[in-house]
């Protein structure tokens, strides 16, 4: 396992993450995204997620960002304030040393410490079994398959839904949710 630093990431970031997701979007399926984001979308999406009071971290490697990890709302309407949805992207050649496990370990307990208490994965086509089986490890369990609700590359793409409580999860009535600290 490569050890990396997971820290919260900062705007001077973008430029790696932008290109790390660009990479995922143009060649991969976990983003039904067609067209990579530039910079400037990229950037505006940090600020909506990070302004909102959402855990947004990187993995650093000898000082170069290789993967990040976010949470953001499930859905926007008001009683689904207690549940986030995580997004995980690694550089290509990151796959498989443990990044993105120490990416999740931390961002999950990012989102139990600001009480949230149910994270959901959407993992962007069935195929994609290095992130069901990353998610397995950590604890998500299996809520189901939306079939064929996607279309890249020529071919019709389900999506894996998976499930983790956090904290108490629904065993109690939710407090406050705290937009948390810049801890990682």
């Amino acid at each position: 396992m490569t050890q990396a630093l997971v820290r919260m990431a900062r705007a001077s970031d973008i430029p790696a993450i932008t290109a790390i997701y660009s990479e995922s979007v143009v060649h991969g399926t976990a983003s039904f995204e067609l067209e990579p984001p530039d910079e400037a979308e990229m950037r505006r999406r940090f600020d909506a997620i990070t302004g909102a009071g959402y855990p947004y971290l990187v993995a650093e490697l000898a000082g170069k960002v290789v993967g990040y990890a976010y949470a953001n709302a499930y859905r926007t309407r008001p009683a689904y304030r207690f549940t986030v949805e995580d997004s995980i992207y690694l550089a290509p050649d990151m796959q498989g040393k443990g990044i993105g496990r120490a990416l999740l370990d931390a961002l999950v307990g990012a989102c139990t410490e600001r009480g949230y208490r149910l994270m959901l994965a959407v993992i962007g086509d069935s195929a994609q079994y290095a992130s069901i089986r990353l998610h397995r490890s950590v604890g998500f369990t299996f809520s189901g398959t939306l079939h064929s609700v996607g279309y890249k590359f020529g071919r019709w793409l389900d999506s894996i839904i998976m499930e983790l409580p956090l904290g108490d999860g629904d065993r109690t009535a939710p407090g406050e949710i705290s937009s948390g600290s810049n801890r990682g």
